[in-house]
């Protein structure tokens, strides 16, 4: 699977911006995916997840307290692409976001990078104050 991430933007607080990542292959739908960020000097963190359908269009999802009721995470089966909605930008939103594939056919909620197989290139936000 290859991932495409784009959508990033220099943006002032408040402000909302909507990352995709388009991915390649036909399994795309079967994948557990997530977007995790880094900001300059500090670890890869979560930032969101979301499961694999069953073929449905219900989905579990997760989110990092720091994001929680601002950032959705959705996808689009058809267009094998996961979005993050992202509202109420604030300055320590600032960082590069990366979407990641997982596991294949599971309803697990994944949060550590290292469960994580594939991974796009990253897209820059950055909000300023």
């Amino acid at each position: 699977v290859q991932l495409q991430a784009c959508g990033g933007g220099l943006v002032q607080a408040g402000a909302s911006l909507r990352l995709s990542c388009a991915a390649s292959g036909r399994t795309f739908s079967s994948y557990a995916m997530g977007w995790f960020r880094r900001a300059p000097g500090k670890e890869r963190e979560f930032v969101a997840a979301i499961s694999w359908g069953a073929g449905t269009t219900y989905y579990s999802t997760y989110y990092a307290d720091s994001v929680k009721g601002r950032f959705t995470i959705s996808r689009d089966n058809a267009k094998n692409t996961v979005y993050l909605q992202m509202n109420s930008l604030k300055p320590e939103d600032t960082a590069v976001y990366y979407c990641a594939a997982g596991p294949s056919y599971s309803w697990t909620i994944y949060q550590r990078p290292s469960d994580y197989k594939y991974w796009g290139q990253g897209t820059q936000v950055t909000v300023s104050s």
